[in-house]
């Protein structure tokens, strides 16, 4: 074992203890502890795994190696590698071949990448029916001051933000919280769901106005690193609306692949 080797578990160990010690916060614990939420990558409520991808907006921090979409489609392995890097900022809509409902308990879950209980990258979680108009899921955030680029958030701190457990470990969401926000969100034939990464310097507030801090600044694969997004409650989407859906799905191509052709302002 080389010196740095030790100071690196020694730190990691540090940290754990820390935490542990120092968590105070009134939310579920992480994964492993008892009252914790995390769901397991293998657990056998998973009925089915996003089949699709759109939207992929990248923020900063996000080394190119990072930047595959199509990672972040079908079951979770619990690797560091399996991700998309949504950046500093960024955001992606992952899409589904059935329908997402609100069933009992909790209905899909997303996965991160933490190497720790402790070092969470964080996400906003949103869902949509039409594809269009999107509703965000409350949520909370206790960390009570800015976090440096390898510090620890206490998960007892956090709920219903993406990234709340380590790898190999879902943060839930369950769509009935949702229920009754708009005329224009159908909680039974929920069809996207898009991730938004959190800057953890403290812009961007929970549903309450707080602050959220999580560790900042990130690089290389900055901001939060998208693994899946696994469905617990399901329902086949009746033909015409499949077909609508592919139909978007077409036209948000076809409009992409003309909006690449068409030349920057001022060019011949």
């Amino acid at each position: 074992m080389t010196r740095w080797t030790g100071m690196l578990i020694g730190w990691a160990l540090c940290t754990a203890v820390a935490a542990e010690q120092a968590a105070a916060g009134p939310y579920a614990p992480g994964a492993g502890q008892p009252g914790s939420t995390a769901i397991a990558k293998d657990n056998p409520l998973f009925a089915a795994w996003a089949t699709g991808w759109r939207d992929y907006l990248v923020g900063s921090g996000c080394d190119p190696t990072w930047q595959t979409p199509e990672k972040a489609l079908g079951p979770a392995l619990g690797t560091s590698t399996d991700i998309v890097c949504l950046g500093n900022g960024g955001s992606i809509t992952l899409t589904f071949d059935l329908f997402i409902v609100d069933g009992p308990g909790w209905d899909f879950a997303v996965f991160e990448n933490s190497f720790s209980d402790t070092f969470l990258e964080l996400g906003f979680v949103e869902v949509s029916s039409n594809g269009t108009d999107f509703f965000r899921f409350p949520n909370a955030s206790l960390t009570p001051s800015p976090v440096g680029a390898f510090g620890a958030v206490d998960p007892t701190n956090i709920d219903n933000l993406a990234g709340k457990y380590r790898a190999g470990f879902g943060t839930p969401f369950d769509l009935a919280q949702l229920a009754g926000v708009s005329p224009l969100l159908d909680v039974n034939a929920i069809g996207f769901v898009r991730i938004v990464d959190i800057v953890g310097d403290g812009g961007a507030t929970d549903s309450a106005g707080r602050p959220i801090y999580d560790p900042h600044p990130t690089s290389g694969s900055g901001g939060f690193d998208l693994e899946a997004v696994g469905v617990i409650n399901a329902a086949a989407v009746p033909e015409p609306r499949a077909m609508a859906m592919a139909l978007s799905a077409i036209a948000a191509c076809i409009a992409l692949a003309a909006q690449r052709r068409t030349p920057p302002t001022g060019r011949r």
